[in-house]
C-alpha cells in the first residue's frame, strides 16, 4: 500500500518538508541561470571561447536531462521521493564543483587549449543532465502524494515558484558575488557564484537525505505500473500540457540566454560589469514571479488553462519590449513582464498535468513534465544565440513573441484536462486508457 496519502504526515511536518523541497528547486534554478546569464557569457569571452560554445554546453546537458528525467520520475516510485531528490542535489553539486575547478584551471593558464577547455566544461555540465534531473520530478511527485486535488494548485504553485524564483534571482545574486569576488581578482569574481552554489547544493542534499520525512514504501508493483504508464505522454489529457511546457522552455531559454548579450551590446558594457545591469533587472523579474505565485495565484483561484493563457500573453509583451529596449528602464520592465508570465504559466501546466493524471502516475507524469521543461533548452542556446549573432539582435525576441501567442491560442483550445470537473473526467479517462498495457 502506498503510504503517500495527503494525510500521511502532520501539516507542520508537511509544511517543513515542502519548504525544504522549495529550497532544493530554488538552488537548482538559481545555479542554472547564474551560469547561463551571469557567469558563462563573460567567462567564455575571458577564455577566448567562441560564443556558440556557451550554448553548446547547455544544449548537451538539456538533451541528457530530457532523457533522464522520466527515468528518475519512475525511480521515485520505486526508491522513494527522498532518495531520488537527494541524488539530484548531489549530482547538481558535483556538476557545479567540477565546472568551477575546470574554469579556474583555465583562467590561471594551466589548461590553455580552448577545445580541451570546452570539452571538459561540457563534461562537467553533463553531470547535471544525468543526475541533477532527478530532483524536480521527485519533488513534484512528493507534493502530489501529500495533497488533495483542491490543495494541489496552491502547493505545486508554491513549489514551482522555488525553481522559477531561482531562475530569476540567480543572476542578481551572481552580480553581488561577482562584484565581491572581483575585489580579490577577476577570476575569483567570475567563479564566486559557482563555488557558493556548490556549497549550498551540498548542504541541501544532506538535509534532504537526512531530514525529509519519507513514509512511502517502495512499490512492489512498479514494473506493472510502468507498463501501464507506457505511452502516457500521448494521452489527449496529458499531451497539451507537455507540448506547452516544451514551448515555454524554448521561450525561457531564448529570452534568458540572449538577455545578457543584449545588455552588453545595447548598453555598451562588457564582461563582469554587465552583471551590474542584468542582476538588478532580473531581481525585479524575480519579485514579479514571487508576487504572482505566492500572492496572485492563491487569491485569483484561476484554473490551469487560464494561468497558461494569461502567462503566455505576458511573455509575449515581455518579448516585444525586448525588441525595443535600449536602456535599463525598458530592460527592467521587460524582465518584470517576463517574471509575471513565468509565474503564471509554469504552475499552470505543472498543476494541469498533475490533475489530469491518476495518483499512481504522479511520479511518471512529474518525470515527463520535467523532461518537457528541458526540451526547449536543447536547441535554445544555439538557436537563440545563433539568431542573435547571425540574423539580428531583435530576431530572437520577435520569434518568441510570435511563438508565445500561438501557445496562448493552443492552450485555450486544448489544455482542459486540469480544470475543475474536466480534470476529474480527464483523470478517469487516463485510468480507463492505462488499465490495459500498450
Amino acid at each position: 500500500m502506498d503510504s503517500g496519502s495527503p494525510h500521511e504526515i502532520s501539516r507542520p511536518d508537511r509544511r517543513g518538508a515542502f519548504l525544504l523541497l522549495f529550497f532544493c528547486l530554488l538552488a537548482v534554478g538559481a545555479g542554472n541561470t547564474m551560469l547561463t546569464s551571469a557567469v558563462l557569457p563573460p567567462l567564455t569571452r575571458e577564455l577566448g571561447l567562441p560564443d556558440w560554445t556557451a550554448g553548446a554546453i547547455f544544449s548537451l546537458s538539456a538533451a541528457i536531462w530530457v532523457v533522464s528525467a522520466p527515468y528518475w520520475g519512475a525511480k521515485s516510485n520505486v526508491w522513494g521521493r527522498r532518495q531520488v531528490a537527494a541524488i539530484g542535489m548531489i549530482g547538481f553539486a558535483a556538476s557545479m564543483f567540477f565546472f568551477a575547478l575546470i574554469s579556474a584551471l583555465a583562467l590561471i593558464g594551466w589548461i590553455s587549449n580552448w577545445i580541451l577547455v570546452f570539452i571538459l566544461l561540457l563534461t562537467a555540465r553533463s553531470l547535471f543532465g544525468v543526475f541533477g534531473s532527478a530532483t524536480n520530478p521527485a519533488a513534484q511527485a512528493y507534493v502530489a502524494d501529500r495533497t488533495s486535488r483542491e490543495e494541489r494548485m496552491d502547493e505545486i504553485s508554491t513549489l514551482t515558484s522555488g525553481f522559477t524564483l531561482g531562475q530569476m534571482a540567480g543572476p542578481a545574486a551572481a552580480a553581488v558575488l561577482i562584484s565581491g569576488g572581483a575585489m580579490l581578482s577577476p577570476a575569483v569574481g567570475l567563479l564566486a557564484p559557482v563555488v557558493v552554489i556548490t556549497v549550498i547544493a551540498s548542504v541541501v542534499a544532506w538535509l534532504v537525505f537526512t531530514k525529509l520525512p519519507e513514509h512511502r514504501s517502495p512499490r512492489l508493483d512498479a514494473g506493472l505500473a510502468r507498463s501501464g504508464a507506457k505511452g502516457l505522454w500521448r494521452q489527449k489529457t496529458i499531451f497539451p500540457f507537455l507540448l506547452y511546457a516544451v514551448g515555454l522552455s524554448l521561450i525561457t531559454g531564448v529570452l534568458s540566454q540572449t538577455f545578457p548579450y543584449a545588455i552588453m551590446d545595447r548598453m555598451n558594457v562588457a564582461g563582469a560589469a554587465s552583471a551590474q545591469y542584468t542582476g538588478p533587472a532580473m531581481t525585479m523579474g524575480a519579485m514579479a514571479t514571487l508576487i504572482s505565485q505566492l500572492v496572485l495565484i492563491p487569491r485569483l483561484k484561476l484554473p490551469a488553462r487560464s494561468l497558461m493563457v494569461y502567462g503566455a500573453i505576458m511573455l509575449a509583451m515581455a518579448s516585444l519590449f525586448m525588441v525595443w529596449a535600449q536602456d535599463f528602464a525598458l530592460f527592467a520592465f521587460a524582465q518584470i513582464l517576463f517574471g509575471l508570465g513565468q509565474g503564471f504559466a509554469r504552475p499552470g501546466f505543472s498543476v494541469g498535468v498533475s490533475l489530469a493524471a491518476t495518483q499512481d502516475q504522479q511520479g511518471d507524469v512529474a518525470g515527463l513534465i520535467t523532461a518537457a521543461n528541458g526540451m526547449g533548452f536543447v536547441v535554445s542556446p544555439l538557436f537563440g544565440l545563433g539568431m542573435y549573432q547571425y540574423v539580428s539582435s531583435e530576431a530572437p525576441f520577435i520569434f518568441c513573441a510570435v511563438l508565445v501567442v500561438l501557445m496562448a491560442i493552443y492552450a485555450y483550445f486544448t489544455a482542459t484536462g486540469g480544470d475543475g470537473d474536466d480534470g476529474k473526467a480527464a483523470a478517469s479517462d487516463v485510468v480507463s486508457r492505462t488499465k490495459t498495457p500498450e
